[in-house]
């Protein structure tokens, strides 16, 4: 496919990354000079123009703004009929999107993590789930949702990796002053949670890690006590 990339960020240069091998013809924008020419040196399928010669040389495009400049960066383009969006914007919805880049058509809304740039990461999206499988399906797991409603939730609920990051990364500097080589303590912990938890639903590890009077029911039982759980849902609440 011959792809744009307007806005490139650190998200979309993974997503840049995580297909550039596919054959494409990948053209992103100036928006974002350190990562479009570390791409465009890296890679000779990948090129930079402005954000017109980035509409100009596409049919898909990838939508990596901030959604707060995107009306009056895309206001200030030409789009043509036939080219199609995948928007990566979080803080505008699908049809904002679309409304943005007529007559082409923003026809899925995706959240890309910086993992796709390896692949075999989950990637969350609303509309047309086959142009999102055809570029990304190959390496990664595509998880379509529902409505516009749904995208929200997943959208509140995914923040849940930051969160998680400071815990494994807080245990790992606990373990690092107490064993010889702190990098591999850390890289132990964030490989336990990540296999574990991609082949066990979680109820199911909880039931297998709960000994009684065992380290993972202690700990467990000591931060539900400190109001983890709450504080967990009260913030997801708030953000929907």
């Amino acid at each position: 496919m011959r792809i744009g990339v307007i806005g490139c960020g650190t998200i979309a240069r993974a997503a840049v990354e995580g297909i550039v091998h596919d054959g494409h013809e990948i053209t992103v924008s100036e928006r974002g000079a350190h990562h479009s020419s570390s791409l465009a040196e890296a890679y000779e399928n990948v090129q930079i123009a402005d954000n017109q010669g980035v509409v100009d040389a596409s049919d898909v495009l990838f939508l990596g703004l901030m959604a707060e400049v995107a009306p009056d960066v895309l206001g200030a383009l030409t789009f043509r009929e036939g080219q199609i969006a995948i928007t990566f914007m979080a803080g505008a919805s699908l049809e904002e999107a679309d409304a943005l880049v007529r007559p082409a058509r923003a026809t899925a809304i995706m959240m890309p993590f910086p993992g796709i740039a390896q692949g075999g990461t989950p990637i969350m999206m609303y509309g047309d789930a086959k142009i999102v499988t055809d570029i990304f399906g190959t390496r990664n797991s595509i998880f379509p949702v529902r409505d516009a409603n749904e995208m929200t939730a997943y959208l509140s609920a995914q923040a849940i990796l930051s969160p998680v990051a400071r815990m494994v990364g807080d245990a790992a500097d606990w373990l690092g002053d107490r064993v010889s080589d702190k990098n591999q303590g850390e890289a132990f912990l964030r490989e336990l949670v990540a296999s574990n938890l991609s082949a066990i639903a979680c109820e199911s590890l909880i039931e297998a890690l709960n000994a009684p009077g065992g380290y993972n029911q202690r700990l467990r039982l000591h931060m539900e006590a400190q109001g983890m759980t709450s504080a967990l849902r009260n913030g997801l609440s708030k953000m929907v």
